[in-house]
C-alpha cells in the first residue's frame, strides 16, 4: 500500500503553497522511498522496453500526449518527461486535454499542473457530453459513442498542431481486458495493439504504457499526488462489460497469480497455424510431402517395432 502523506505536507499541497509531486516523495520516509525508486525504475524501464520494441518514437516526432486527467495518463506524461531527459533520440512533448463539458469538469486543475511542469499544452474545447446523453438512452453503456467522438476530435487536432505521432494511456491490463471484450461480445481475437495507424491512415497511435501494469500505475499515482480528475461519464457505470471481466480478470489473479502477464505474453507470440484464420494462413494449400522431400532429423530415435503374432 502507498504510504499516507504527512498531514501538514497534505495540507501544503491542497492549499497550492508550492510543493509538487516532488516534494511528496522527497517526504518519505526510506523505506517508503526505496520502494518508490523501484516502482518509478520497473515503470521507466516498461516504457523505455516498449519504445524501442514497437519503434515508438523517433527522431524529430512531435508526440502528442492525450491528458484526460486520470492515474494513467499523468503517469505517461511523467515517465514520457522523464526519459526524454537522455534519450538517444529528440523528440518534442505537447499535452492534449479535452474538455467534453462534462458538468462539474474543474477546467483549472490540467493547465495548472502543466504550467507548473512546463509543458507546452492545448485544451480542445468539444461538447461531446451533451451529444452522448442525447444519443444514448439512459442506462445504456456510453462508452463507445464517446470514445469515437473523442478519438475523431483529438485525430483531427493532431493534424492541426502538426504532430506525428498520439500516446494515449492504455496499459497492459486494458490491452488483456479488451482482448477478452472482443471474444465475449464481437467473437474476435483481438486486442490493443501498443502501436498502429488510425483508419483515414494519417495518424499513428502509440501505448507507452502497453507494458506496464495497473496495479504500478496507480501506486505511482498515488505516491506522486497527481491531481487526479474522475470521469462523472463512464466511470460510474458498474454494469459495463469492461468492468465484469476486469473482475474476472481479478479474481483469476488472485487465484492464479501471475496469469494476466502470462496472457499479456500470449497477444505477443501468436501462431496463426494453429488458429482458425483463413485470412492468416493458407490452410487450403497445406499438402502432405513426398518421403524424400522431408528430412532426415537424426535426433529423433525410435526403436524397432517388433510385430507377434498371436
Amino acid at each position: 500500500m502507498c504510504p499516507r502523506l504527512p498531514r501538514q505536507l497534505a495540507s501544503k499541497l491542497r492549499a497550492n503553497q508550492g510543493y509538487t509531486s516532488e516534494h511528496i516523495v522527497q517526504e518519505l520516509s526510506r523505506k517508503d522511498k526505496t520502494q518508490f525508486n523501484k516502482l518509478q525504475k520497473r515503470l521507466r524501464r516498461n516504457v523505455g522496453n516498449a519504445i524501442v520494441d514497437y519503434n515508438m518514437i523517433e527522431q524529430g516526432d512531435k508526440v502528442m500526449v492525450c491528458l484526460s486527467g486520470g492515474k494513467d495518463s499523468y503517469g505517461m506524461l511523467d515517465i514520457l518527461l522523464n526519459l526524454r531527459q537522455n534519450a538517444p533520440v529528440d523528440f518534442e512533448l505537447v499535452a492534449v486535454n479535452l474538455d467534453q463539458k462534462q458538468p462539474g469538469f474543474p477546467e483549472e486543475v490540467l493547465p495548472e499542473y502543466l504550467t507548473g511542469l512546463g509543458v507546452p499544452y492545448y485544451v480542445l474545447e468539444k461538447d461531446t457530453y451533451s451529444i452522448v446523453r442525447e444519443v444514448i438512452p439512459e442506462g445504456q453503456t456510453t462508452c463507445g459513442l464517446c470514445s469515437r467522438l473523442r478519438r475523431g476530435s483529438l485525430y483531427g487536432f493532431a493534424r492541426e498542431i502538426g504532430a506525428s505521432k498520439i500516446a494515449l494511456g492504455h496499459h497492459r491490463d486494458d490491452i488483456v481486458e479488451t482482448l477478452f471484450l472482443n471474444m465475449f461480445f464481437n467473437g474476435k481475437l483481438k486486442a490493443m495493439p501498443p502501436k498502429l495507424r488510425s483508419d483515414d491512415r494519417r495518424n499513428v497511435v502509440i501505448r507507452p504504457l502497453a507494458y506496464c501494469k495497473e496495479k504500478d500505475l496507480d501506486l505511482y499515482a498515488r505516491y506522486k499526488a497527481f491531481p487526479i480528475i474522475p470521469c462523472n461519464l463512464c466511470g460510474s457505470q458498474e454494469n459495463l462489460q469492461r468492468v465484469q471481466v476486469k473482475k474476472m480478470l481479478a479474481a483469476w489473479e488472485r487465484e492464479y497469480p501471475g496469469r494476466t502477464e502470462t496472457i499479456f505474453r500470449s497477444i505477443r507470440n501468436v501462431a496463426p497455424s494453429q488458429l482458425a484464420d483463413t485470412k492468416l494462413f493458407d490452410f487450403s494449400s497445406l499438402r502432405g510431402e513426398a518421403p524424400a522431400a522431408i528430412a532426415e532429423d537424426n535426433d529423433l530415435y525410435f526403436p524397432g517395432i517388433q510385430v507377434v503374432n498371436l
